[in-house]
């Protein structure tokens, strides 16, 4: 069976706020945004930003529509890191990242699988920023 994962819903608070994020403070491309139509669902949204020139997952950032949904906003990983944003580039990414205003957990670390920094998204879920060691990939 040839299949991949081709997208993961993240829930944000508004929509135009996270694309700013995604897009300027993480360099992701806006892959998709596409008004939805849905009868008591104004302004509901199909957005999709993912890694600039990087194929594969995509995120599709949904809004949350109940008081349920916005109650998990930021917590969808359950206070732990959450998604893995891998990079060749560490500390560039880590300096623009910073330079853009992500907030840094902590400072970066060398571990045996590679060099790692945990950050929170517009959210607060945590990420890794990772750059695997070459003799650590699958």
């Amino acid at each position: 069976m040839a299949s991949h994962l081709g997208a993961l819903t993240l829930l944000v608070a508004d929509y135009d706020a996270a694309i700013h994020f995604f897009t300027q403070a993480l360099g992701f491309t806006l892959l998709e945004d596409s008004a939805l139509d849905e009868p008591g669902k104004p302004g509901k949204r199909w957005v999709r930003v993912a890694p600039s020139g990087q194929p594969g997952c995509a995120l599709l950032l949904a809004r949350a529509a109940n008081d349920e949904q916005r109650a998990q906003i930021g917590k969808q990983g359950g206070g732990r890191v959450f998604l893995f944003l891998e990079t060749r580039d560490f500390w560039g990414d880590y300096e623009r990242m910073r330079a853009a205003g992500v907030h840094f957990c902590e400072q970066p670390r060398e571990e045996d699988y590679g060099t790692v920094v945990v950050f929170e998204d517009i959210s607060g879920n945590r990420w890794d920023l990772l750059a695997r060691r070459a003799d650590s990939r699958d």
